[in-house]
């Protein structure tokens, strides 16, 4: 199976690569005499009206021959007019950079495949605002973005999307709020982002493989937090009632609860009267199996609360309060564990100044990850604050490829909270194809300016050429990704058909570069090249072809040798 997805994916890249060759020659009124998807032995031959369709054994490659009366081919008086030689310069350009802009814009389309099967997306309805950030103040939880400095807005993807091509702009946002619309400004903040293969985790300085790029932020999320609960005071209705931090609550009175915010309203509304609460308890597990977030296991419960009328607010009324800081893990032997930190303790306050939320910890922290920090919380087991000091452990780590990344290790490997977010309703895009085009074009994009730059980083010496793959890696990725489901077979597809397409334009005779080239040569010298120079040249850059493909061979052999030998061996039998 993993060789008949390699050969879909090569076919079809030589075929749209080359079939750029072939139209826009044919349109300009050049005689194809060949189109061939490989090299080598002919296994299919099909004889068009005077063009030859053939594929040959070797899938590494393909070609289309025009007709050339400088390579010694046989022209016909009738036929003189359709060599390739007899168009203007522009054209023979033209026709030569057909091929890898084909591989180019052939992203497109799959991209588009996989965007516009996309199911329901997300309302542009914002459930978080985070504290510290631009909309902090400005939008609230339920308002719905309705466009964006004019530009309507159908899903928070495409909020999102419009906000990161904007850093440190002003935003006109046009929001949907209490049943009237409304024009918030807010300014997006510049953050930046690394676009690359290993581009996660807290990573500083960035490898050379990751390119950086400047997004904008205003601080929002479109989902909401379940109703997790957190309970510091013993003495609140709530715990005397027998809830606990991290019961999630799932109905009052009856009524269904789907996110935290709506407590507040359900609670106000009993006006002190008793209320039967449901909910669902995390059952504890051995270490073993995981940490609190990680966990699906839970027990069902329901308790009588009687809410305090005289409460201003959801705490007030009751003790509940998120449980957002209330920290679920702590890894035994960590600067956390050795500051007395446990798992049902409260975060308040880091480097003395108060902390309104996780985010805002993780944000603190790594700014400034490097010195001790103090932390004050409250401690679950007696009530009290406590204080303590921790370091966040700075880890270098080197690759197969030799590229040394710095990992701060602070996350779930360390400490770590517990916040499911609430499921909530999709809805369906207004207008599908421009959406999938829009993000097609801008993903193709992406991927094609990320991959000149490593292009780039390679010739300068910054990338090892021990990161170069060759065909086996892509026969594994190819079958690994092809297993995975189509949407992922797609996604390696056009990666690797941008690859083909940008390195088909490298200055090298043979491939479409050279071409280029030569072109240029030929406009510089105002006559064409001569054809001893040309031969030469050709044979030159046959051998450094030859010589990449074996490096690039070598390198699949070192790093997947025996997964090599044993898929050989499982054919042989």
């Amino acid at each position: 199976m993993d060789l008949l997805y390699f050969v879909i994916l090569v076919s079809s890249l030589i075929f749209v690569h080359e079939l750029g060759h072939f139209l826009f020659a044919k349109l300009f009124g050049v005689k194809v005499m060949t189109f061939s998807l490989g090299f080598g032995p002919k296994l299919v031959r099909l004889r068009g009206r005077e063009t030859e369709y053939c594929v040959g054994i070797l899938p590494f490659g393909g070609y289309v021959k025009m007709l050339e009366a400088s390579k010694s081919d046989i022209v016909l008086p009738e036929d003189r007019h359709r060599t390739f030689e007899s168009l203007s310069v522009l054209k023979r350009v033209t026709v030569v950079l057909a091929g890898p802009v084909m591989n180019l814009l052939f992203p497109v389309l799959l991209y588009f495949a996989v965007f516009a099967s996309e199911g329901p997306h997300l309302a542009p309805t914002v459930r978080v605002v985070l504290p510290g950030h631009p909309a902090d103040g400005k939008l609230l939880p339920g308002d719905r973005v309705m466009a964006i400095n004019g530009q309507e807005i159908g899903t928070f993807d495409e909020l999102q999307r419009v906000v990161a091509k904007s850093p440190g702009k002003p935003l006109r946002l046009r929001v949907f709020r209490d049943n009237r619309q409304l024009d918030v400004e807010v300014v997006a903040e510049e953050t930046t982002a690394l676009v690359g293969s290993a581009a996660q985790g807290d990573r500083v300085p960035a490898t050379t493989l990751d390119v950086e790029e400047r997004i904008g932020s205003i601080g929002i999320m479109s989902s909401a937090p379940a109703p997790v609960v957190g309970i510091a005071d013993p003495e609140s209705p709530a715990y005397r009632a027998g809830l606990r931090t991290f019961d999630v609550v799932t109905q009052i009175a009856g009524r269904p609860v789907r996110r935290f915010m709506d407590l507040e309203a359900e609670f106000a509304a009993t006006r002190g009267e008793t209320v039967p609460v449901t909910y669902l308890r995390p059952v504890p597990v051995p270490a073993a199996l995981g940490s609190l977030a990680e966990m699906a296991v839970f027990e069902a419960g329901v308790v009588a609360l009687t809410p305090d009328a005289a409460g201003l607010d959801l705490t007030g009324r009751t003790g509940i309060e998120s449980a957002d800081l209330y920290v679920a893990f702590v890894r035994e032997g960590s600067s956390f564990h050795k500051a007395d930190l446990r798992a049902g303790d409260k975060l308040l306050r880091l480097d003395d100044e108060p902390i309104p939320a996780w985010s805002t910890f993780l944000e603190r922290v790594r700014k400034a990850s490097d010195r001790p920090h103090r932390i004050e919380f409250l401690a679950a087991r007696d009530g009290r604050r406590h204080s303590g000091t921790f370091e966040v452990r700075r880890v270098v780590f080197t690759d197969e490829h030799g590229q040394s990344f710095v990992v701060y290790m602070l996350g779930r490997s360390v400490i770590d909270h517990w916040a499911p977010v609430a499921i909530e309703s999709p809805v369906e895009h207004p207008t599908p194809v421009r959406y999938a085009l829009s993000k097609a074009v801008e993903e193709t994009v992406r991927v094609t300016r990320f991959t000149g730059v490593l292009f780039v980083r390679l010739l300068q010496g910054r990338i090892s050429l021990d990161s170069l793959s060759g065909p086996i890696t892509i026969y594994r990725v190819a079958g690994e990704e092809g297993r995975k489901g189509p949407g992922y077979f797609v996604w390696v597809m056009a990666l690797i058909s941008i690859n083909l397409g940008l390195l088909n334009l490298l200055p090298i005779p043979v491939l479409d570069g050279g071409h280029l080239a030569f072109l240029a040569l030929e406009t510089a010298m105002r006559r064409p090249v001569p054809l001893r120079m040309r031969e030469v040249a050709h044979l030159v850059g046959m051998g450094i072809l030859i010589a990449l493909m074996v490096f690039v061979f070598k390198n699949d052999f070192d790093r997947q040798g025996e997964v090599i030998v044993a898929q050989l061996r499982e054919l042989v039998r």
